[in-house]
């Protein structure tokens, strides 16, 4: 066992059964070289995985084919089944699939928990929508049966981040089995054993059968492989609005549908009437959680005149009193940010910020990987920080003196994933909302929330409209509506 490693006296993770590996319903050796996981809060070497190559893809892919046919013509009720057993695993190994998201992503113990909950959440709503209606009775001027019922769409392949490694992955996995599909997860490779190895553990002992399930980390061939192959037939993918933008291209080019879930650079705007005891809290919470490295994280604070200076003084105040440090040794608010090039990525922003004519309120350091919660106060529309997606722990604070600037402010940017609104009234806040396009709207919180029973999904550079969660998107995402006719006999033709 290496030294400081996460510890393995669970059945579910104990090591060396996933060691170096990759799964295809067996653990096997992947074509590429193998990948050290690497704890950001220390640099320590945790593990190695294995890396797939795009003819692992290929070979998995086709006996992927080979098992969901079998899968689909299974009853709802078995596939459901395995969704409930999954649900409880991740709530019976809570705390060692936790210790594996704190170091191997950087996460505090409570966005952990947050998501091993949600995983939870996944695999029951899942259940239940193995039992949903297949379709409905269609009225023909024909003498004869008309209906149009869902099937699967045969093989998902799910790309997923390193930034909530288990929820943008689940939430694509789960329901894609349950409607009768087979699914490949390519996670990202610095999160491969709690976004990849979790979730082969979790289903191998919830029971679905082999070849269900691949878990294939790998570079960018490996994820152009999964885009492409013929038997995959729907793509779920989640990360940057620059690597979305090309799997979206190819997924087109191979006349495949793609869920393109991007980045975001939210507005959290703060209304004349806010009461800045619960603005200021909320405003923090989203820009500053797991480091800001959240899609939907408040990346530009809009707030009224009136009430913009104390807003920012007490934000800085707020950010300035937060911990940093490694989350797996001690409880703190921020953990490290994943790598060295994030890094260097958030500090350029909010240096060339300073240098277009923000000022630095709060933070703006680092130590190591350990970026310090930052404030920008008088930030120019203009200024990166403001313009751009950070995918860090900074809050850009502009004011605005009307509706209307507030609104053409908040529509300057290509993105609509996200937006929040601090209001007295909520009806006055609904309003707003309506002139701002946004796939989230949230009256009165922050820019952060995903629930497994709601729908997600962004707008523009945020992503195609392609939504998951829910009963009705899940089911639009991984099926495919069928029409069919049946009648007694065959009819008369003049032919």
């Amino acid at each position: 066992m290496m030294q400081n490693e996460p510890s393995s006296t669970s059945s579910l993770l104990g090591r060396p059964v996933w060691e170096s590996r990759v799964f295809d319903g067996t653990w096997i050796r992947g074509g590429a070289d193998d990948h050290k996981v690497i704890e950001p809060a220390t640099g320590t070497v945790l593990t190695t995985t294995g890396m797939a190559t795009a003819d692992d893809v290929a070979r998995t892919a086709a006996r992927a084919a080979e098992a969901r046919v079998e899968w689909a013509s299974r009853s709802y009720t078995e596939r459901a089944a395995v969704l409930r057993r999954a649900g409880m695993l991740f709530e019976e190994h809570a705390d060692e699939i936790a210790e594996w998201v704190i170091r191997e992503s950087g996460s505090t113990a409570g966005k952990a928990g947050i998501e091993i909950h949600t995983a939870a959440e996944e695999c029951y709503g899942a259940a239940a929508l193995a039992a949903h209606p297949m379709g409905e009775v269609l009225r023909s001027e024909q003498p004869r049966l008309s209906l149009s019922r869902r099937v699967p769409v045969g093989t998902v392949g799910v790309i997923s981040p390193f930034n909530f490694p288990i929820i943008l992955a689940i939430r694509a996995v789960a329901p894609a089995l349950a409607l009768g599909n087979a699914v490949i997860l390519k996670p990202d490779p610095r999160t491969a054993i709690c976004g990849g190895v979790v979730f082969a553990r979790i289903f191998e002992e919830a029971g679905l059968p082999a070849g269900l399930l691949s878990v294939l980390p790998g570079g960018a061939d490996a994820g152009e492989a999964v885009v492409v192959d013929p038997t995959i037939g729907v793509i779920a993918f989640t990360g940057s609005t620059r690597a979305g933008r090309a799997v979206g291209e190819l997924a087109g080019r191979h006349l495949k549908r793609a869920h393109l879930e991007l980045g975001g650079n939210n507005a959290l705007i703060v209304l004349d009437d806010a009461d800045l005891d619960t603005a200021v809290p909320a405003g923090a919470f989203g820009s500053f959680l797991h480091q800001g490295q959240i899609c939907m994280a408040a990346g530009r604070h809009l707030v009224h005149e009136s009430l913009v200076s104390d807003y920012t003084a007490r934000l800085a105040e707020r950010a300035e009193g937060l911990s940093v440090g490694d989350p797996f040794a001690s409880e703190v608010a921020l953990g490290p940010i994943i790598d060295h090039r994030q890094r260097d990525h958030i500090h350029s922003l909010v240096q060339d910020s300073v240098a277009a004519g923000a000022v630095l309120a709060a933070g703006g350091v680092y130590d190591e990987l350990f970026y310090r919660p930052t404030v920008l106060a008088h930030t120019p529309p203009s200024a990166p920080a403001f313009a751009e997606e950070v995918f860090g722990p900074v809050a850009p604070v502009t004011s605005f003196s009307t509706i209307e600037q507030a609104v053409s402010i908040a529509n300057t940017s290509d993105y609509g994933l996200s937006l929040s609104i601090i209001t007295a009234d909520a009806m006055r806040g609904l309003e707003l909302a309506q002139r701002i396009p946004a796939g989230l709207v949230h009256i009165n919180d922050q820019t952060v929330g995903d629930e497994a029973s709601a729908p997600f999904g962004g707008l523009g550079a945020s992503g195609n409209g392609g939504r998951v969660g829910g009963i009705g998107a899940n089911l639009d995402a991984f099926t495919e509506t069928q029409w069919v006719t049946a009648q007694s006999s065959v009819p008369s033709f003049p032919f």
